[in-house]
């Protein structure tokens, strides 16, 4: 099994928003569903690290999009006009991240520290001018050098690992061009 370690990836995510916010204060999550396993790992690594390694950060709530960025919208504004004290958003894909970024600006809450997963177009002109914190995202290239390598491998005979990580990265105004 090729893929990135997703309970890893969220939980970095966890970890820088509770840097932006300051260690202590509301957030949500906006994911794209409970039943696939990047949604249910993605959540899981959010909520996980969040709840035992910062008593002072609450999850004032975790709503499930589909990944569609119409619902998410809908949801997230639901969610930031129902916590007037909201400090941060999580979004677990990119029609998850695009609702929140969407809610957002519909409500004027540019104080939100909003933390993205995946890497469109549309996340990466957030960043760029401030609205996004930043993203976590999959690394493509290391996905296929993974799977490349793991089928050589097979086809010699060798023994693979069950799950092969394929790395993610954390991008933000200060490494997007990188």
């Amino acid at each position: 099994f090729v893929v990135q370690d997703h309970v890893a990836a969220a939980a970095l995510a966890a970890d820088k928003m509770v840097e932006l916010i300051g260690g202590a204060g509301e957030v949500a999550i906006i994911a794209h569903d409970n039943t696939s396993r990047t949604g249910i790992d993605r959540v899981a690594g959010f909520t996980d690290r969040i709840n035992a390694e910062y008593p002072d950060v609450t999850i004032v709530d975790t709503q499930y999009g589909g990944g569609d960025h119409l619902r998410s919208t809908d949801l997230a504004k639901a969610i930031i006009q129902a916590n007037p004290d909201l400090k941060g958003f999580f979004g677990a894909n990119e029609g998850s991240i695009i609702g929140v970024l969407n809610a957002a600006v519909e409500l004027g809450r540019d104080d939100l520290v909003i933390i993205g997963y995946d890497s469109g177009q549309q996340q990466l002109e957030a960043i760029r001018s401030g609205l996004e914190a930043g993203a976590i995202t999959q690394d493509p290239i290391g996905i296929g050098y993974k799977c490349v390598e793991a089928a050589y491998k097979a086809v010699q005979g060798e023994t693979l690992e069950k799950f092969i990580d394929t790395g993610f990265h954390w991008f933000d105004a200060t490494n997007i061009d990188d």
